[in-house]
């Protein structure tokens, strides 16, 4: 965790947190898996808390090309929004690899914003879902919305922010019909659901290792 994130959640929280989130994005390949019909080799995530003017400093620093992103919202006792965001090459390559055959051009951009929509809304649902279950809670998820731009349109969307807003950046690799696919899973919570993230991680972990993190 770099030194710009809100110290909202303890070591111990954030450990619990990093499991919830690999068991969360092994699910999303499972499931895109199912969807295309063919194995999806993910990587380990990385998992990092930043504020969310740092988020938009590294996104800007590592990809410095237009990026796409899959933008959902979701509501319950922690609230917030998730993209699912790719460098623009990336996100062509993602096309061809869901779609399972080669493309002409004018097919790619014909069939991306649809591909797009659906390999988002399997990934962040799935992903979402499972940490929502772990944590025995429930979200309520938006339909996918496929957006275009830079960090600092995907993390400044209407309705404005609050200050203090964290984002939980996770950093993904996964491998479909031999093309490598990079991208990354921002999920923005304001302060509330911060403290209510870190409640519900101690009840986590408090129920897989019977005794109280506090």
């Amino acid at each position: 965790m770099t030194s710009s994130a809100p110290m909202i959640l303890n070591a111990l929280a954030l450990d619990a947190l990093t499991e919830l989130v690999n068991l969360g994005v092994s699910h999303a390949a499972n499931s895109l898996a199912k969807m295309i019909r063919e194995e999806v080799i993910l990587s380990v995530p990385k998992v990092t808390l930043v504020g969310r003017e740092e988020a938009i400093k590294i996104l800007g620093e590592r990809e410095a090309k237009n990026l796409v992103a899959v933008h959902q919202t979701f509501e319950g006792d922690i609230s917030g929004r998730a993209l699912l965001i790719f460098p623009e090459e990336r996100s062509l390559e993602l096309v061809r690899a869901v779609i399972g055959r080669e493309l002409t051009v004018e097919e790619i951009i014909e069939r991306e914003q649809e591909a797009m929509a659906e390999t988002g809304n399997v990934i962040l649902n799935s992903c979402l879902a499972t940490m929502a279950n772990l944590l025995k809670r429930s979200l309520r998820i938006s339909l996918p919305e496929v957006l275009r731009g830079q960090g600092v349109e995907f993390f400044n969307l209407a309705p404005p922010p609050e200050p203090g807003d964290t984002v939980m950046l996770i950093y993904i690799n996964f491998t479909v019909r031999q093309r490598n696919i990079e991208g990354y899973i921002a999920m923005l919570m304001d302060m509330p659901s911060l403290a209510t993230l870190q409640a519900l991680l101690d009840e986590f972990i408090e129920r897989t290792t019977g005794t109280s993190p506090r």
